[in-house]
């Protein structure tokens, strides 16, 4: 895997890609300033899977982060920001739609997605990490959904179906209306994490994946792929996540017109 020259691409300051032979490392936060899902990562990350439809060399994507945590979720600034520019709420279904398409490019590329979690993994951060195909967590994580403490629906990417999907329905609805915290072991024992090790070891035992991985058939992959997706989604036949930045910003317009 290393015989390969390391390619280094920073993408608009949102995202840093380096590609190693056939895995490119996707880092969030690369100015280690801003743990959020702003728009701008969004698009970079969009504009990154897109790309990927022409790069059957690359067969691994390992997703983490260069700051303190992994993500804190939404940047909900910007929805405010979006919403009192333009009250029809237009913008801000449009920010939630980037979301969707995102969630949706994680769960449909060829490569095999991987997340390396460390710190918090807040709100959309967790749903974002829920997508990918393999989860890995450093034994200090601490994962939450807020949603419903802040007075918004759970609504970003179409993540409540997948989170169900991965975790079953009983405890996700309770993380969800609680909005408790949860410590690494505990995702692991719903599914949320497949390994947790110490952070100096993180590394190792992603590489435990991702060495066989490269090895094996490119057609494999796919097709095993998208079989355990298609059996996935036949749990979530009445999905509803396209209607998810709807209600985001139906939720957030009352809220300003009662205020």
């Amino acid at each position: 895997m290393n015989e390969t020259p390391t390619l280094t691409v920073v993408t608009d300051k949102a995202i840093r890609v380096e590609q190693d032979g056939p895995v490119l490392n996707v880092r969030l936060n690369p100015s280690q300033q801003d743990d959020t899902l702003s728009v701008a990562v969004l698009d970079d990350l969009i504009a990154l899977f897109d790309g990927l439809h022409e790069r059957p060399d690359i067969r691994v994507l390992l997703l983490s982060s260069m700051g303190e945590d992994f993500c804190l979720g939404a940047d909900r600034h910007e929805y405010l920001d979006a919403l009192a520019m333009d009250p029809t709420g237009a913008t801000l279904r449009r920010i939630g739609d980037k979301a969707h398409r995102l969630c949706q490019a994680l769960e449909n590329t060829h490569v095999v997605t991987v997340a390396r979690l460390h710190g918090k993994v807040i709100g959309a951060g967790l749903a974002l990490a829920a997508y990918c195909d393999l989860r890995a967590g450093a034994d200090t994580c601490r994962f939450r959904m807020p949603e419903v403490g802040l007075g918004l629906p759970p609504a970003w990417g179409g993540a409540m179906g997948r989170l169900i999907s991965e975790a079953g329905v009983a405890r996700i609805r309770e993380l969800m209306l609680t909005c408790n915290v949860f410590d690494a072991p505990t995702a692991h024992r719903l599914g949320l994490l497949h390994k947790v090790s110490p952070l100096d070891q993180l590394d190792h035992a992603i590489d435990a994946w991702t060495r066989p991985l490269v090895r094996r058939s490119p057609e494999a992959l796919v097709l095993t792929k998208r079989m355990l997706a298609g059996f996935a989604r036949a749990d979530r036949t009445a999905d509803v996540a396209l209607l998810d930045s709807h209600l985001l910003t139906a939720h957030l317009n009352q809220r300003e017109a009662v205020t």
